[in-house]
């Protein structure tokens, strides 16, 4: 049914407020290839909503502010290539959370944390 919701946006999105947003921004586009939907700023010039589109998602953010601070979320994300992910991760100034490894089911699994302290899980599932 048109009209409800954004042209290839999924029901729930993650919504993320961070300290200095753009920097997760710039870490979703150099490390998801994402690409940047929507932004509206404050009278101020502070980021008051942006959306990022990964791959088939979108991610929502804000710039923390007075009454609604920063949040330090997990966020899962499938990519192609676990160990490609995770290394344009850490060269990409993250620090790293825990190296991709399987653990007992079919994802190869790491993590790392953006600038802001997003802790982000990356999976390939299968063989990779």
């Amino acid at each position: 049914m048109p009209g409800w919701k954004p042209e290839g946006y999924c029901s729930v999105s993650p919504y993320l407020l961070c300290a200095e947003p753009q920097r997760t921004i710039d870490f979703l586009v150099a490390v998801f290839a994402g690409q940047i939907l929507r932004r509206y700023e404050h009278a101020d010039g502070t980021l008051m909503h942006a959306e990022v589109k990964v791959d088939d998602s979108v991610i929502m953010l804000g710039g923390a502010r007075a009454g609604a601070p920063s949040e330090q979320p997990h966020l899962h994300v499938y990519v192609p290539d676990v160990d490609d992910a995770y290394q344009r991760a850490l060269e990409y100034g993250a620090h790293p959370v825990q190296a991709p490894i399987r653990k007992g089911d079919e994802d190869k699994r790491g993590g790392v944390r953006d600038a802001n302290g997003v802790t982000w899980w990356l999976a390939t599932q299968g063989t990779r």
